[in-house]
């Protein structure tokens, strides 16, 4: 009788090890990131953001909120949660949420003929917008939570709107420094 007692457990024994090495091996999977450079995941990083960017058009504008709290985004929320998303499908972490000030001091600036998905052209009186698709060398689409809509909108920069009014006040394109985005733990 005792050894048909123990021959259950050892039994029992036997799956648990199995499941905790399955489980090992499914977190593995479900993290492919973790074996790529930092050069790599900084590529997935930029390839991610025009689909993540894309989900918001059309979210509602809520100045001074965020998602969770209001179900709607001001512009400083709103490239937060993109850069946050692609830097976690990229294996990146971003150091967090800053006021759109405090962003811009974490960029450097680029010119026309560099841009990326993920870099900003910001006008004369800090306003930004977020280049989330690099087209061609000479077409791209911005990202921005308009006021005048009330919402997240999308447009290229072969508008009307983007030659008479952003080209007309712009400061400059610029990156975020690579300095905000590092490795998840």
């Amino acid at each position: 009788m005792k050894q048909a007692i123990q021959k259950p457990f050892s039994v029992k024994l036997f799956f648990i090890m199995i499941f905790c090495v399955l489980g090992i091996w499914r977190i593995q999977i479900a993290h492919p990131t973790d074996t790529l450079s930092i050069e790599d995941k900084r590529e997935i990083f930029k390839n991610t953001i025009s689909t993540i960017a894309e989900r918001y058009i059309g979210m509602p504008l809520r100045l001074g909120n965020n998602l969770e709290i209001s179900g709607g985004l001001d512009n400083s929320h709103l490239f937060y949660q993109i850069y946050k998303m692609a830097a976690r499908q990229a294996g990146l972490r971003s150091i967090g949420y800053m006021p759109m000030k405090e962003l811009l001091k974490m960029t450097v600036a680029v010119q026309p003929n560099e841009l990326k998905n993920g870099d900003l052209i910001v006008l004369n009186d800090s306003h930004a917008a977020m280049i989330y698709r690099v087209e061609k060398q000479d077409k791209f689409c911005m990202i921005y939570a308009s006021e005048k809509r009330q919402q997240v909108i999308s447009f290229n920069n072969q508008n009307v709107v983007f030659e008479v009014y952003w080209l007309e006040n712009l400061k400059g394109y610029f990156r975020m420094t690579e300095d905000i985005f590092l490795l998840q733990n």
